[in-house]
């Protein structure tokens, strides 16, 4: 998904986006990112992953076990086309 383009970001990736952009997401950090959404984790396990890897949101910050996610300037370009 690097270099994403809309074609290839899933509707459920742009749910998941216009979620963190809203506030509704926290990241947690570990082997993968963890995902949680108003607090409940997210169902796609490899979500946080993916978006990250992405360039779409921030990668959590390895001193805090769970942070607010944010999105990136990728990641509002990505929600606006």
């Amino acid at each position: 998904m690097a270099g994403v383009g809309t074609a290839t970001l899933s509707g459920r990736d742009r749910a998941l986006l216009r979620a963190v952009a809203a506030g509704r997401c926290k990241l947690g950090s570990g082997w993968q990112p963890v995902l949680l959404v108003d607090g409940l984790a997210c169902a796609d396990s490899a979500a946080g992953h993916r978006l990250v890897a992405a360039g779409l949101i921030d990668p959590p910050d390895p001193d805090r076990p769970l942070a607010q996610a944010s999105i990136t300037s990728l990641g509002w370009r990505a929600l606006a086309s």
